[in-house]
């Protein structure tokens, strides 16, 4: 047995609460590594969190300015001399594009070779598929997540999510929502297939508990009715029916709905509510109008029409809730005026993973102090179009 095929079976194997254990043990004795660790990305994506048991041990690191920082944001692993003829290598762990943490490896230098470095990074990749797994049954790896306590609806908001980032040849996905220790209403949801990829961009009214309860209504329609492989626009009719029939009209939830064909670029799009889309294409930032329509449960039996829109090789496509372009500066500027498009213009260069956090820090500043009195929700579609080769 070759020593990459021995370190995942002991990762496939190892028990839900000790795949940093097994991971240490067969690097060690494969690799002669002197010390593996795990760290996890936080929910507000400023730290990089050891995996350990609670209480933390070893200090976060900043995902800005740091070593293991770097691996993270670049997305390729990052090599650190620690002289003395050691070696230590920090190795992204992603799945389908989800920048969970990063894997650091400490080995002598004589045995980092180039085929030793494309199985640790292959290693690192083994390792977040089994920590998604290994989350239905231990808490270790969620509570690595959090440098501080999640409000009970900020936990129900991030466990409803699908991830915060996605990659596939057509197009790269990156979201993030803040306050991330004490969201509210705001909320994403995606979902692909070999033909089509299904965006939601919500935004529930109300706050703490009731917006939570909400969201998690509303979404939970949508996915029901998306699972049944109708429509958008009928999507979103069941969805208003399943919202009024709870709420009376009393409360509603605000969402763009779009509706991607993967082989053209072609978007069928619902605007129920507030949530906006602003393209950058060829270095212009425009705000893409829709047909406005009712928020879902705002009354009984809504009817929703679809629109289509043309998506183009090389477009950025940025959704933001009424948390980013409503919110208004102490001169009383509002975000989504001005701030906003520059904030997109320079973040251009950006991968879409880091647009929404980078969109976020810029808001922070726009805001004039620390604490929102909205949520904010940022979510960045590079469209690449599909290869030329694929059908």
């Amino acid at each position: 047995m070759n020593r990459f095929v021995a370190a995942e079976r002991a990762l496939r194997t190892a028990a839900p609460h000790q795949l940093l254990d097994a991971v240490r043990d067969v690097l060690g004795r494969c690799y002669a590594a002197e010390s593996v660790d795990l760290f996890m990305a936080d929910y507000g994506l400023t730290v990089l969190q050891p995996v350990s048991e609670l209480p933390h041990t070893t200090e976060p690191v900043p995902v800005h300015n740091s070593t293991v920082g770097r691996a993270f944001g670049s997305q390729e692993p990052f090599t650190e001399d620690l002289g003395g003829e050691r070696r230590r290598v920090h190795l992204p762990v992603t799945v389908r594009g989800d920048r969970l943490g990063v894997l650091s490896v400490t080995l002598p230098a004589d045995h980092l070779t180039e085929d030793t470095l494309t199985e640790l990074a292959d290693i690192a990749e083994v390792l977040g598929h089994e920590v998604l797994v290994a989350e239905r049954d231990t808490d270790l790896y969620l509570q690595a997540r959090r440098k501080d306590r999640l409000t009970l609806a900020a936990e129900m908001q991030w466990q409803l999510l699908p991830g915060r980032s996605s990659s596939r040849p057509e197009y790269d996905l990156g979201a993030q929502l803040e306050p991330a220790y004490a969201i509210f209403g705001d909320n994403f949801d995606w979902s692909a297939n070999a033909d089509r990829l299904v965006l939601y961009i919500t935004n529930g009214m109300g706050e703490g508990i009731e917006a939570a309860l909400l969201t998690h209504l509303g979404i939970n329609a949508l996915r029901n009715a998306r699972r049944a492989g109708i429509p958008i626009e009928d999507q979103a009719a069941l969805a208003d029916q399943a919202i009024y029939a709870q709420y009376r009209g009393s409360s509603h939830l605000s969402v763009l709905m779009v509706d991607f064909e993967l082989s053209t670029g072609l978007m069928r799009v619902v605007d129920a509510g507030s949530p906006q889309m602003l393209r950058l294409r060829d270095k212009r930032v425009e705000c893409v109008e829709f047909e406005a329509q009712l928020p879902l449960g705002m009354f009984d039996e809504t009817d929703y029409v679809v629109q289509e829109f043309q998506c183009e090789p090389g477009d950025r496509l940025v959704f933001v809730s009424d948390g980013v372009h409503a919110v208004a500066a102490p001169g009383g500027e509002t975000y989504g005026e001005k701030a906003l498009e520059r904030a997109i213009t320079s973040t251009r260069l950006l991968p879409a993973a880091e647009v929404p956090r980078a969109v976020l820090r810029e808001l922070t500043g726009h805001r004039g102090g620390p604490k929102p009195q909205d949520d904010a929700l940022v979510v960045c579609l590079d469209w690449h179009g599909r290869p030329a080769h694929e059908p």
